[in-house]
């Protein structure tokens, strides 16, 4: 099981379109849109959509639910409010395509209702392109070639993250004098990184040669595409 994302807009069209794209980058998370008024798909939110949104997403480890303007936040906690058991599920304040994508990665890799909550919240906040070095037990470091045709865009962003969180081993990822948290999808789509472009990979901890492995694996593999 995995937590439920609820993408609750005034447009239907915005909500459909989002959770297709989201659901590229977690294919096993429940990710339901809420938008739209029910009888002529009008702009506007529906308490009753919201609550049976709500309902349908919650495969037993929560629901996150993220809205677009302000009269939807209030149609989302007021359908939280109304659940049998409203602890479950949480209305989030964060931008609603970043919270979406990066809530939707967390959602996939296992994170809990809090972290995925936290990990849509955060994506608010730019990403950080100038880390400190890495330092710790096991420092590991390797130079890729991006062989993909789309580089590090948003569903091969989304599969490193998720393959690193397994690993015990703080990671990033560098291009030019770039380098971003290889933890975080958005951080590395904002490198901008592309078919051809050389990237180094720097992971330190007690898993850091397993998880630039995986690095390895996934960079020769094109990320599955």
């Amino acid at each position: 099981m995995t937590v439920g994302i609820v993408l609750v807009s005034h447009s239907a069209k915005l909500a459909e379109g989002l959770a297709e794209l989201a659901a590229q980058m977690a294919p096993d998370v429940r990710i339901v849109p809420a938008g739209g008024l029910p009888d002529d798909g009008g702009i506007g939110t529906d308490y009753d959509e919201v609550v049976a949104a709500t309902q349908r997403a919650d495969s037993g480890d929560g629901v996150v639910l993220l809205y677009d303007l302000g009269s939807a936040q209030m149609t989302a906690e007021l359908a939280v409010e109304s659940l049998a058991g409203p602890s479950a599920a949480v209305v989030v304040d964060a931008p609603l395509v970043e919270g979406a994508v990066a809530a939707a990665v967390a959602a996939q890799g296992g994170a809990d209702r809090k972290a995925v909550g936290e990990a849509a919240a955060s994506a608010g906040f730019a990403p950080d392109l100038e880390l400190a070095e890495p330092a710790g037990e096991g420092l590991v470091e390797k130079e890729f070639t991006l062989t993909n045709d789309v580089g590090l865009h948003a569903r091969p962003a989304a599969v490193l993250v998720r393959s690193l969180a397994a690993f015990e081993a703080e990671v990033s990822v560098r291009l030019g004098e770039q380098e971003a948290d290889a933890h975080s999808v958005l951080a590395l789509m904002s490198l901008g990184a592309r078919h051809g472009d050389r990237i180094v990979v720097r992971a330190s901890g007690p898993q850091a040669g397993e998880a630039v492995a995986k690095v390895a694996e996934l960079v020769e593999t094109n990320f599955g595409e």
